[in-house]
């Protein structure tokens, strides 16, 4: 009952990326089937292609779709387009495969009879090869289509929409609930492209070798894939409307990909649009700092909002140093002569890098800061972000500082560490100190006593052509910066990781609770 009512409260979003989603796959199979029927049709005729091109077509198969997908993010960028470029190349094997299959298995004696009538053979293949091998060449598409909901949930990943927003959503706030919004839809949407497909694959085959069908089944059949084919244009046509719809003053922007981030671009979103007259187009959950700064870079965001410590040591790639002064004046210089980038006043917050561990192993070894970890360390099981782990002012340096080694390793993404600590699969994580999971799960912070890990105040990082179109941003940043304290940050991460309420809705009443916005 809880679900039922959480689908019906967040109905409006699920139609709006279900429409996403259905707008996508379509562009991406569309796309797949311009591409590789032709190129079945090829290696039907030059044998000698076949070998290759479906070589290549199994090897991109075989490439695991996240790789693929960040790999192709430094060419294209972030949003639709890679998304769909990756969809597609994952679409083409069945097709190719598929189509040179069933051309090849017509009776030859077919053939020669066409020949023998006169036909040539652009002719043979469009009235006879085709149609006759058109059963054979939609199982490949229901094949690929099928596959192509499925892998489109990761268009999230970069901000491109779909379903696969809710579900990744609901994995970093720790919500079923909102896992299965996006689950369920893209489930049923699955099983709705089969049987559309399926229906369509019938109805191609040829009345001659089909058996038993009466024309009242033909009748109703024609009438779902007519039913299929409107929802289809209507879904384009709003689709179309809504991108079409251009603003004078508009500016993206982006965040990565954990609770607070949402939050914070929520937040930047409504101190602009409800004091200016800009309009704010947000793209969350972009992924790690690279991926993010990579967009900035090429143009696809206008802004977003970095951690001090990221910007000096993952993107100006400076040893950790703890000095605040030196890392905002350093990071400050260094982004406008390199990159044309403006970065604001930093905010009143300090979300650094913690170790966290349960309070029952923290009263078990007696541990209050990280030089009491480093004496046991090696008892211990440690879960991290894939970013802490390879970073030199996360575990690489923080061993070195500290020196200790511990018990194994493995890398996990940022609300799954939590759960794997709470169920006892690892003893130890990193955490940052504004963390709502901290509160959620009752944990215990070490206490960094060296102070290793560099302060990680946010930062507003801008391209200096929109500062400067838009200077009556920064003063509003700056007003916003100065109410953002740890406690409260926490707090507003808490709202979303325990009480699940939407980072839109969290941004929004602290705002109006502060006087920030009426």
């Amino acid at each position: 009952m809880n679900l039922l009512n959480d689908f019906i409260q967040n109905k409006e979003q699920i139609i709006t990326l279900l429409i996403e989603h259905i707008y996508l796959t379509i562009i991406s199979v569309g796309c797949a089937i311009l591409i590789a029927i032709p190129l079945g049709i090829i290696i039907s005729y030059k044998k000698k292609l076949s070998k290759p091109i479906l070589s290549i077509a199994n090897i991109v198969q075989a490439i695991p779709s996240m790789a693929l997908l960040g790999f192709l993010i430094p060419f294209l960028g972030i949003g639709k387009l890679p998304a769909i470029v990756t969809v597609v190349m994952y679409s083409l094997l069945p097709i190719i495969k598929n189509t040179y299959t069933g051309l090849e298995s017509i009776n030859p004696s077919t053939l020669e009879a066409a020949k023998g009538i006169g036909l040539t053979k652009f002719q043979i293949l469009m009235k006879i090869q085709i149609p006759l091998a058109l059963p054979v060449i939609m199982a490949g598409v229901r094949i690929s289509a099928v596959t192509a909901v499925g892998l489109m949930t990761m268009a999230a990943f970069i901000g491109a929409g779909g379903l696969g927003y809710l579900v990744f959503s609901g994995i970093r706030t720790v919500n079923n609930s909102q896992i299965l919004q996006g689950a369920i839809p893209a489930c049923l949407l699955a099983l709705v492209v089969d049987f559309v497909f399926a229906t369509i694959e019938k109805l191609v085959t040829p009345k001659n070798i089909q058996k038993n069908v009466s024309n009242k089944n033909k009748k109703y059949k024609r009438a779902i894939i007519s039913l299929g084919s409107i929802m289809v244009v209507i879904a384009l046509i709003i689709s179309s409307i809504n991108s079409g719809v251009k603003k004078d003053k508009v500016i993206t922007i982006g965040g990565k990909d954990f609770t607070e981030q949402s939050i914070l671009t929520n937040l930047v979103a409504y101190m602009i649009e409800e004091n200016t007259d800009i309009s704010v187009d947000k793209k969350t959950n972009l992924g790690s700092t690279q991926v993010i700064f990579s967009a900035l870079n090429n143009g696809d965001i206008d802004m977003y909002l970095e951690y001090m410590g990221s910007a000096y040591s993952d993107i100006l790639k400076y040893s950790p140093i703890n000095d605040m002064d030196k890392i905002y004046n350093t990071v400050k210089s260094d982004l406008k002569a390199k990159h044309d980038l403006e970065v604001l006043s930093p905010m009143s917050f300090n979300n650094t890098f913690a170790l966290a561990v349960t309070k029952e192993t923290a009263e078990k070894y007696n541990l209050e800061t990280i030089s009491d970890f480093a004496k046991v360390s090696k008892n211990f099981r440690a879960g991290t972000t894939f970013e802490f782990l390879n970073r030199e002012d996360g575990l690489l340096g923080l061993k070195k500082e500290y020196n200790f080694d511990l018990k194994s390793e493995i890398a996990l993404d940022s609300s799954p560490r939590y759960i794997a600590l709470n169920n006892g699969d690892v003893d130890v994580i990193d955490a940052f100190t504004t963390d709502g999971l901290i509160k959620k799960f009752d944990l215990k912070l070490l206490e960094d006593d060296k102070q290793f890990f560099p302060p990680y105040y946010v930062i507003p990082v801008i391209k200096s052509d929109v500062l400067n179109k838009y200077p009556e941003i920064e003063p509003l940043l700056k007003d916003l910066g100065e109410v953002l304290t740890d406690e409260i940050m926490m707090e507003l991460n808490y709202k979303v990781d325990e009480l699940h309420m939407d980072p839109d809705v969290v941004a929004k009443d602290f705002l109006i609770e502060k006087g920030l916005i009426k």
